[in-house]
This record gives C-alpha cells, structure tokens and sequence, in this order.
C-alpha cells in the first residue's frame, strides 16, 4: 500500500516537472517570436521626434524579458544548487549525533 503511494507521488512529481519544461518552451517560443518582431522594428524605424523612445522602449523589452528567460530556465532545469533537501537533511542528522553526543558524554 505505501509502495503505491509512493509511485504516485513519484508519478504526480514527474508530471510536474513535464508540464514546467513545457511552459518554459512555450515561453521561450514566444519570447523568440516577439524578439524577431522587435528586430523588426529596429529595421523599419524611420526618423522622427520618437525614434530614441521607441528604441529604449524596444531595447527595455528585449533586456527586461531576457532576464526572466534566464531566471525561469534555472528555475525549471537546474532548481536548487545550493541548500538541497539532501544537504538539509544530512546537516540535521549531523546536528542530531552532535547532540546524542553531548549529552551521553557529560556526567551527572
């Protein structure tokens, strides 16, 4: 019984983790379909009283957006380096001898 519950967190886990890939590649599609537009514009722009405005409007997206591709992809492809349940898990068992310990070596 507690190995089927098991494979289904396990199963519910990995279901997960597909549809956060498959957001990611959506948002990576859309973030390629507008960068194109984007060089686009930069293309077509003509002189005017707002082409400096619509340049850092343009550049803006471009760097704002970039950001967050980056800060997504980490998020869904390399999740936690540092402080892993693994590393919490083992630092609070060291804490735990640590403490046995102390307390069968003092005298009363």
């Amino acid at each position: 019984m507690k190995n089927n519950i098991d494979e289904e967190q396990l199963l519910a886990k990995a279901k997960q983790k597909v549809k956060q890939v498959q957001i990611f590649y959506l948002h990576l599609v859309l973030y390629a379909i507008v960068v194109g537009l984007l060089l686009y514009n930069f293309y077509i722009i003509e002189e005017g009283p707002y082409k400096n405005n619509i340049i850092a409007l343009n550049l803006s997206v471009l760097v704002v957006w970039t950001v967050f591709i980056i800060i997504h992809r980490i998020n869904v492809f390399n999740g936690r380096k540092i402080f892993k349940k693994s590393w919490e898990e083992k630092k609070i068992q060291e804490f735990l001898e640590d403490e046995n310990e102390t307390e069968t070596t003092t005298w009363e």
